[in-house]
This record gives C-alpha cells, structure tokens and sequence, in this order.
C-alpha cells in the first residue's frame, strides 16, 4: 500500500456540487502511513458547515474499499476564507506583474459575455490603465475577430508568449493560433492545461487589471481556473429574460462554493432604443435589477441592444473606442467600467 493507493481511492471523493474530485482540486495535503494504518489531511476553505462533513464521510468510505488497509484516520483542516487573504483559497496563486484579476461569466452562451469582456478592458484602458485579456474560451474564440487582429504571437527568449497588442489591450487568445475556419478538438485536461498556459506562460507585464473572459458554463476550464487563480472577483453577464437568469444563477453557486467574491452583474442587451429615442425591452424588463438585488450585489451596468455595437465587432474595433458623448453603448460600458472600480479592493 502506497500515498498513490490511497490517493487514487480518494479520487472517489467529489466536491460537493461538482464532478471533480478532492485530489484533482489540490485538496488532499497530506498522507501518512504506519503499516496498514493510514492518516489523511484534507484542507478545505468554506463557510458551509456541510461541505466538509460531507467530504469526511466520502473520504472514509473511499479509504474503506481498500481491502489490506487498517485503522483510518481523516482530517479535516476548515479554514475560513474571509481570514486567508480577502477570501483566496489555499492553491490558489497570483499572477506576478498583474495587480487584479477578474473573471467574466455566464451560465450560458449568446449573452454577450465576449462582447462585455472586449469592451470592459478597451473601457479601463482608456482611463490610462494598463490592461490585459485573456480569452479562455477555446472552443470559440473571438478576441481575435473583437480587436480586428489575426496576428501570431511571437515567443520570447525565456519561451514565454508575447501577447498582441490592439486598441491598448494586451491579448491572448486561441484565435491567435488557429485559422478562422480550424476548429479546437482538444479533451478536458489539455484544454485546462491550454488554459493555464495563457494565463501563467505569457508575458503580460505589468497590468493593473487582467480580464478572464470564461467560457460559458461551468465546466473543467471555469473551475480549472477558479481554483487555481487567485481572483479579485467574478462579473455575471445576462440578458433580462429569466431562461438566461436560471443559467446565470448556476454560475453563480458556482464561484460560490469555490469562495470567488461575485463583484456585480451586467445586464446586457437590456432594450432596444429606436431612432425616436423610445426603449423597446425586447428580451424583457429588469431581469438583471432583480437577479443582482436577490444576489445583494451591485447592478453594475446595463448594456442596450445596439447595432453600432455588433457593427464595430464585425469591423474588429469595440464600440468603447467611440466617444461616449457619440454612443450610448459606449457610455454604457464606460459606467460599468467605473462601477466596477469601486468593487475592487486595492
């Protein structure tokens, strides 16, 4: 019986709410062995009490399927993350050079989180910040079509990559690497691994911010990262009817059991505003006011459904590269960028 033995029964154990186990998440600290008598150490950041009796249980009927194993003992080490940091999770890491990073997510697809994400850090970066983008989103990448570049990023002598550069953003993305019309057929583990080589294997610099552009859902990638980075806090997309509500709501209880601190929501394409000035709701009224009260978050913006919007992104220029004075969604963005500035901790 060896510390791999026992790991792989533990592998057994699931996160509660998720379909990775505790030792994919890091979690398992420590293994000691006394002959057959096996001491396990799991460390584990929650304020839900039944996390980690939850967990105890699992780990101990796991151990129990090993037939040659003796006495066994779990440990169970509950840290409160309010007290570790501003609520990082142990594992979790910063991203040397980058001051705040910031998920951008959605339970779901055709929200505009992409949009949000391009036009959130062309927003910041014209208040003299420096900012990156990174889109994580490999299955369908879109920060090359956004900021007009096809450009192939250059490595540097330490085998890092250079980022593009468009519009005063710093850029990663698969886009960059791929043709338009090659798609990404890649399995769960390498595209997690993918993932963190854009974000830990690039040459960002020094940023004040580095946006995350997710992808939708709450799969291997999204919980790659949340578990792995240290993050100042996640940013909900939707749209105002309530089937994108019930999708953002999942993203939501997710960053919540992983102890990410949710930093507002973003209602796009909240109405359509005719020539005449009058407001059409199209996809309904107040979703995302209602979603954010229930939440107790800040609404941090609400997007208009815009056709100079998804002309600039056909065009590959962000529609915050416009004067706010000219564009009501340029405006738009522009507030939510100086709302979410008051969330951020310094």
């Amino acid at each position: 019986m060896t510390e791999e033995t026992i790991k792989a029964a533990l592998t057994q154990v699931k996160y509660p709410g998720f379909s990775r186990d505790i030792v994919a998440f890091g979690l398992v600290k420590e293994v000691k062995l006394d002959g057959k008598d096996v001491e396990v150490t799991i460390s584990i950041q929650t304020k839900d009490e039944k996390i980690p009796e939850q967990i105890f249980k699992d780990a101990q009927d796991a151990l129990n399927t090993i037939d040659e194993i003796g006495t066994t003992r779990v440990n169970i080490d509950v840290q409160n993350p309010e007290a570790q940091g501003g609520g990082q999770q142990s594992g979790k890491s910063a991203i040397p050079g980058i001051k705040h990073i910031i998920a951008v997510a959605s339970g779901k697809g055709g929200v505009g989180k992409s949009t949000l994400s391009s036009n959130l850090a062309v927003s910041l970066a014209k208040k003299g910040l420096k900012v990156g983008l990174c889109d994580c989103d490999l299955y369908g990448p879109s920060t090359g079509q956004m900021f007009g570049t096809n450009q192939q990023p250059m490595a540097n002598e330490k085998d890092e990559i250079i980022p593009i550069e468009a519009h005063g953003v710093k850029l990663m993305s698969m886009s960059f690497l791929v043709g338009d019309d090659s798609p990404v057929i890649v399995r769960g583990p390498l595209a997690t691994r993918y993932t963190q080589q854009f974000l830990r294997q690039v040459e960002w610099g020094q940023l004040d911010y580095l946006i995350l552009d997710l992808p939708p859902g709450t799969g291997d990638i999204q919980l790659t990262i949340v578990q792995t980075v240290a993050l100042d806090g996640a940013v909900i997309v939707t749209t105002p009817q309530e089937v994108a509500l019930i999708d953002a709501r999942k993203a939501v209880t997710m960053f919540a059991k992983v102890n990410v601190n949710i930093l507002g929501v973003v209602e796009n394409m909240a109405w359509f505003e005719c020539d005449h000035g009058e407001k059409y709701p199209i996809f309904g009224e107040g979703g995302g006011v209602r979603e954010a009260e229930r939440l107790k978050v800040p609404l941090l913006g609400q997007i208009p459904l815009d056709i100079t919007t998804r002309k600039c992104a056909d065009e590959g220029t962000p529609v915050s590269i416009l004067p706010t004075a000219k564009s009501s969604a340029s405006k738009a963005y522009a507030d939510t960028a100086n709302m979410l500035l008051k969330q951020i901790k310094d």
